[in-house]
């Protein structure tokens, strides 16, 4: 699954074009490289977000296509603090 897709279905980024930018300005990361809009996530990866001063790192669990405000919250687990 595309980042983009991924981070807003997974709801960590309200809107699909507000993680494609992220992904364009460099603040996300997939295994500890830049990723772009279209870099293929699966599960087992991290990413790692910049979201303002915040630092948010993630270990992706499972890739639905299309995930419910209960589901969304499976998809991912938070590491570090």
């Amino acid at each position: 699954m595309r980042i983009d897709k991924y981070l807003k279905n997974a709801r960590i980024i309200k809107r699909r074009t507000v993680a494609k930018e992220a992904c364009d300005q460099g603040r996300v990361l997939v295994n500890d490289r830049k990723a772009k809009p279209g870099t293929e996530v699966v599960p087992g990866d991290r990413i790692d977000l910049r979201l303002g001063s915040k630092m948010l790192s993630v270990e992706v669990l499972i890739c639905l296509d299309h995930a419910t405000k209960l589901t969304a919250e499976t998809m991912y687990m938070v590491i570090g603090d």
